[in-house]
């Protein structure tokens, strides 16, 4: 008889609580082309996804497909170099599969990172943005279908997915680093396919200042799970429907590979302050 979702995590948990002994006080995915943006993170173990039971493989170029145990500025972390995307053929569930492991091993922080397009036009390629709140538009949802008690509520409240002090330690850090930090509203998408300059139109219209294919759904499973998140994105191109230019994902990647120092920085000062 096959294992339920529930059971497969619980495997995989257990195959890395053999072999870890802490309790790392945050767990971070990382997103396209920002696998390797925790520069100073000292690493004690990795774990490719290939070797984690029943773990969905990441088949993008540009996300390493590993998971990190480390530590940054004297805190234990789990790093997921390189997330799973819906686009990629995979279920809302197995996008989630990282941050029910989290749950799995009493993790109480997720903290989420991604390369997005800029709407807001004050925003410029290189740029960071604090997720405020998110627009979820890809028709689907991790907690859909029959419900696992154990993950938690069936309906989670949604109005304060992303942590209102996490972002304000963020801030300061940013501040203290010395580097222009936005804030801002995240439109989660489908993906593959980049976006028209009608669709980029309707996004800012509804209030979007920045646009990628992946966080919302892991940000749902966080919520539901009880953890206190913190969303990040690097602003790699901007997105005028009135003066539409082209892109492509190895500019995404070029782009995000230079700022990653800037992302670094915050993310190690901001990892100190947790108790």
């Amino acid at each position: 008889m096959s294992l339920s979702f529930v059971n497969k995590v619980q495997e995989c948990a257990r195959f890395i609580q053999e072999r870890m002994q802490v309790r790392p006080v945050a767990g971070m995915i990382t997103g396209t082309g920002l696998s390797d943006t925790l520069t100073d993170l000292v690493v004690h173990q990795v774990f490719p996804y290939a070797g984690l039971p029943h773990f969905p493989q990441a088949t993008v170029d540009s996300h390493k497909g590993s998971l990190v145990q480390g530590t940054l500025n004297g805190r234990d972390l789990l790093v997921f170099q390189g997330r799973i995307h819906m686009y990629e053929g995979y279920s809302p569930q197995l996008v989630t599969f990282p941050v029910r492991l989290l749950q799995a091993l009493g993790v109480p922080m997720l903290i989420l990172t991604n390369a997005a397009g800029g709407i807001n036009l004050d925003f410029s390629a290189g740029d960071i943005m604090l997720i405020r709140d998110h627009i979820n538009l890809t028709g689907q949802n991790p907690l859909a279908g029959p419900h696992e008690e154990s993950f938690g509520l069936r309906f989670p409240d949604m109005t304060r997915v992303y942590d209102p002090d996490l972002g304000r330690c963020l801030v300061d850090i940013a501040a203290q680093e010395k580097i222009q930090l936005h804030a801002g509203v995240y439109a989660g998408l489908l993906g593959p396919s980049l976006e028209t300059p009608a669709e980029t139109r309707f996004l800012k219209n509804s209030g979007a200042d920045a646009v990628g294919f992946s966080t919302v759904m892991e940000a749902i499973a966080g919520v539901q799970a009880g953890m206190k998140i913190l969303g990040v994105s690097l602003i790699t191109n901007i997105n005028d429907p009135d003066a539409p230019e082209q892109t492509t994902l190895e500019a995404v990647v070029g782009t995000a590979a230079k700022a990653s120092d800037k992302l670094n920085r915050m993310i190690t000062g901001f990892v100190g302050q947790l108790a």
